[in-house]
């Protein structure tokens, strides 16, 4: 069976449309809440699997690195059209989803540090 990373790519963004509409609908949003992001990670996640469990052979891997670099481009490409406008007319509401956000990652750094054990012991 081949696989060159185009079904992998459809499978989680399909996933992360529904995560993010789940959210939003949690929410009571109108509208997809990091979904696009949400695949992304399920895109890293599900490749790294794939490889470490050698389900594919050297020309899957790459079409696998291949659908995960050109990702970001695509994500760039798709938020351009998104109502920017909509959002900033949120006000408050869409300024503390986005500090909060932003705040939640960065705890996460500490986390993921320790879990990879790339972090330095300092003195």
């Amino acid at each position: 069976m081949k696989i060159y990373g185009v079904a992998i790519l459809a499978f989680c963004y399909l996933a992360g449309q529904l995560a993010g509409d789940a959210l939003g609908w949690a929410f009571n949003f109108k509208g997809n809440i990091g979904g696009v992001g949400f695949g992304m990670l399920l895109l890293i996640l599900l490749g790294d699997y794939i490889k470490q469990k050698k389900w594919i052979d050297n020309e899957s891997e790459s079409g696998i690195l291949f659908w995960s670099g050109i990702y970001i481009p695509v994500v760039v490409a798709m938020s351009a059209i998104q109502n920017v406008k909509a959002a900033l007319n949120g006000g408050w509401t869409a300024l503390l989803v986005g500090i909060l956000a932003t705040l939640f990652c960065f705890a996460l750094i500490p986390l993921f540090s320790k879990l990879t054990g790339s972090g330095k012991q300092h003195d």
